[in-house]
């Protein structure tokens, strides 16, 4: 079933909403923790905050806009929250892989492709991301690591689709510094 199919049964029978818990969990679990709340407990509790509010505003979701659009909304405003209340700055990002940092990071110059080493030190990457402006890593976490068209991304960032791709733009020249910076040359 597609994601509208899931949320117009649970509209019908609220037992059908365990579907959508099934479906985004690990997803939004991982951008979560991509956003910066690391501990496992905290992440818990984000992410029950995100399916009560999910649950309770699911009658004002608009079936005319991508249904995971609107959820990572919801997931990145509590993430946001959670900041706001337990932290000064965030913990930084995971990365998956040095793979995703050398695609993230691949412009089209096969010289800046060539020159860039996979084996990247997790931790390096971690501080380089951690100097980038918030806006930017927003942007580029929903782009690269969640895998998300510009058009998701401006609704979930609640941004015109010209200011995601200049975001994503900026935020890989900020990336490409920070490593530079890192001793880590590209």
């Amino acid at each position: 079933m597609s994601d509208e199919e899931i949320v117009e049964k649970t509209l019908q029978e609220k037992a059908y909403f365990e579907h959508i818990v099934l479906r985004y969990e690990d997803k939004l679990s991982r951008y979560v923790r991509r956003l910066g709340v690391h501990n496992d407990d905290d992440r818990a509790d984000v992410l029950q905050n995100i399916f009560i509010k999910v649950y309770k505003n699911l009658y004002g979701f608009d079936a005319e806009l991508p249904f995971s659009s609107w959820i990572y909304r919801i997931a990145h405003n509590e993430a946001i929250s959670w900041y706001r209340k337990n932290t000064v700055r965030p913990e930084g990002h995971l990365v998956d892989s040095a793979e995703e940092i050398f695609l993230l990071l691949a412009s089209g110059d096969d010289t800046a492709e060539k020159k860039f080493d996979l084996k990247v030190n997790k931790e390096e990457v971690n501080k380089a991301l951690d100097k980038i402006d918030q806006k930017y890593k927003d942007a580029l976490i929903l782009r690269f690591f969640e895998h998300k068209e510009y058009e998701e991304i401006s609704d979930i960032l609640k941004i015109p689709p010209g200011t995601v791709g200049t975001l994503i733009y900026r935020g890989k020249k900020e990336l490409k510094e920070a490593l530079d910076h890192s001793h880590l040359r590209i």
